[in-house]
């Protein structure tokens, strides 16, 4: 049994694990302090417990986002563990075995709709950048030396002077100095 303590306190998740028919040796109770946000790979306990488990174990978890930070590693944690024989149950989805037939089903149902939910991030940055773009903000770093100091520049490469000492005139670094000046190559 895993257990996450953001959820105010591991005893609910315990009562609701016994409350579904599941009777778990106490050794066999894991506790996690660690974010959802982080891979289950990456957790400690979650290490620990995998370490702990054989094959034919039961994994039991409350809720689905015990298992992963998302749908896709939700899905990669229940394929690993299945891959050693062990079984993943999750109470959220009215108890259903993940490693099952409809288990598996009902990931596919989830990936696809983060997966859809991620396109959907995806267009609507691209649009979002667009439409900032076409405002004329600009992105990135805003660039170390203004307008003036870079004409300054050009105008001293244009007189001969040397790029690292044009850097050091306008304490930049070489790169800024060879990015304006092949700036204004290309115009």
């Amino acid at each position: 049994m895993y257990l996450d303590p953001l959820e105010q306190t591991t005893e609910n998740q315990r009562i609701e694990i016994q409350a579904a028919g599941f009777s778990i040796e106490n050794h066999r109770i894991l506790e996690e302090s660690i974010s959802g946000s982080v891979a289950a790979s990456e957790r400690p306990e979650f290490i620990r417990l995998q370490d702990r488990m054989e094959v034919g174990d039961v994994l039991v978890v409350t809720k689905l986002d015990r298992l992963g930070r998302n749908a896709m590693d939700i899905r990669k944690t229940v394929e690993q563990l299945e891959a050693v024989g062990i079984r993943v149950h999750c109470l959220a989805l009215g108890g259903v075995d993940l490693t099952s037939p409809a288990g598996k089903m009902t990931m596919q149902v989830i990936s696809a709709v983060a997966e859809f939910e991620k396109d959907l991030l995806v267009e609507r940055t691209h649009a979002g950048i667009a439409r900032a773009k076409a405002q004329g903000k600009r992105f990135g770093r805003p660039p170390s030396l203004n307008e003036e100091q870079q004409m300054e520049v050009r105008q001293s490469l244009e007189n001969g002077e040397n790029v690292s000492a044009v850097a050091r005139q306008h304490s930049t670094t070489r790169q800024t100095i060879m990015r304006i000046r092949a700036a204004s190559s290309k115009s």
